[in-house]
């Protein structure tokens, strides 16, 4: 049993606003949901890195939140096993059955980084509810994996995430 482990309340967020040019150069082809998650935990949780290992982090665009869906309309036709008017009706199905919902989200408290971006795992048994929603879509497990990103270093502190990255590589610090 983890013991590590953060318990909060998110807002299910189907096709949330495009914020960057990628965002609305995607929106034609891709389909994305997210679990919202008030307040500054990402501010909280990036205080305790820049304290730990001086590293200041930018916040995710979107604040904090659990992308779970972030696919191509191919994916969810199945790779054309489904026709596209299929998969946008099923789409539409899932997305008014769970637009909105407040459900229960746990975090494991131990962070992650792959040296420029730092989040939390949701644990495996954890994912159940959000991976039922994909499988609603026909979709499998995400490609990343479900996680909240807490920040991410920028091109003034890259070289130093990724030094602190290694350290944690080679179990120098934890």
């Amino acid at each position: 049993m983890e013991t590590n482990l953060l318990y909060l309340t998110g807002k299910i967020k189907f096709e949330p606003e495009d914020k960057t040019k990628k965002h609305i150069n995607q929106a034609a082809w891709k389909k994305i949901a997210m679990v919202m998650i008030d307040g500054e935990i990402c501010d909280y949780y990036s205080w305790f890195i820049k304290k730990r290992y001086s590293l200041r982090l930018t916040k995710p665009l979107r604040g904090a939140h659990i992308s779970f869906i972030n696919d191509s309309l191919n994916d969810l036709t199945q790779n054309g096993e489904k026709s596209l008017e299929e998969a946008l009706n099923a789409w539409e199905t899932t997305k008014n059955k769970w637009d909105g919902k407040t459900i229960q989200i746990v975090l494991n408290l131990d962070p992650r980084t792959d040296g420029r971006t730092w989040w939390f795992n949701v644990p495996h048994n954890e994912r159940e509810l959000l991976q039922s929603i994909r499988t609603e879509l026909g979709l499998d497990k995400p490609f990343f994996g479900m996680h909240m990103s807490i920040g991410y270093a920028n091109e003034k502190n890259i070289v130093h995430s990724t030094y602190i990255h290694d350290l944690i590589k080679k179990d120098f610090i934890r």
